[in-house]
């Protein structure tokens, strides 16, 4: 079993990945990672709301019309729509200051594009982490067992990150995971334009990235009266777990 691992900058965070083949060499690998990599920095090129040229700056300007963006934007446009609908405007990419701004959604998306990349490299198991947005393929292969086991993902307390509350084991899916870790109370809520006061922490588990990456975000602006929104079938696949942000508990469903 070849593996390797590596991490690069963009975004202005870090993307770690971890992949292992039986049957593809550690320098094929090492090409999958290095597509994986070129792909993130056109993401960032592309939907950059800093960047002046990104299409999303000009979208936002509206110098751009989205019918005329590229195919990539076009589809995380309606990921966005979905995700609105779905959360009954909890998230809204459109009700932000400057105009449609996808960066809740765009983190998961990019995790799944670059698991796939990675399969197509030829790589069997395969965990991509985008700051916190995970993408996973094919489970772990454990080598002092020679069995492949689910991938473990521990969530740890917003409040000490020493300590895991809880652990997912996921062997193909994504996780994402939104709260005041890393930038503090950074999420709005789009319905008030107030800072989210929902949920201190809200992970998502399901089949897609970037709809993970969404409810997550919305669940941080919704906390309990998300619970709703995962009776609907197009949600049926997806688990909360959620600390809430007043009350020394969490839940899930």
């Amino acid at each position: 079993m070849n593996r390797i691992q590596s991490e690069f900058e963009v975004w202005g965070t870090v993307v770690f990945i971890e992949c292992a083949s039986s049957n593809v060499s550690k320098e094929q690998l090492q090409q999958g990672i290095d597509s994986a990599h070129a792909f993130c920095l056109g993401v960032d090129e592309v939907f950059s709301t800093y960047k002046a040229n990104s299409q999303i700056s000009r979208l936002r300007r509206g110098e751009l019309r989205i019918q005329e963006c590229d195919e990539n934007v076009k589809e995380v446009w309606e990921i966005c729509d979905k995700a609105r609908e779905l959360t009954g405007g909890a998230f809204n990419p459109w009700a932000v200051p400057g105009g449609f701004d996808p960066s809740g959604l765009v983190k998961g998306w990019a995790a799944d594009e670059c698991a796939d990349i990675l399969l197509a490299a030829g790589a069997d198991h395969i965990h991509v982490n985008a700051a916190g947005d995970l993408a996973l393929r094919g489970g772990f292969f454990d080598e002092e067992s020679q069995i492949v086991q689910p991938w473990s993902i521990g969530v740890v307390n917003p409040d000490n990150k020493m300590e895991v509350l809880q652990v997912f084991a996921i062997t193909d899916g994504a996780i994402a995971t939104s709260g005041t870790y890393e930038r503090g109370a950074h999420i709005t809520d789009p319905l008030t334009g107030m800072i989210a006061i929902g949920a201190k922490s809200a992970t998502i588990v399901g089949p897609n990235g970037a709809l993970c990456d969404a409810l997550a975000t919305a669940v941080m602006v919704a906390g309990k009266d998300s619970a709703i929104w995962f009776s609907q079938s197009e949600l049926s696949e997806y688990r909360p777990w959620v600390i809430e942000r007043h009350e020394n508990l969490s839940w899930s469903i």
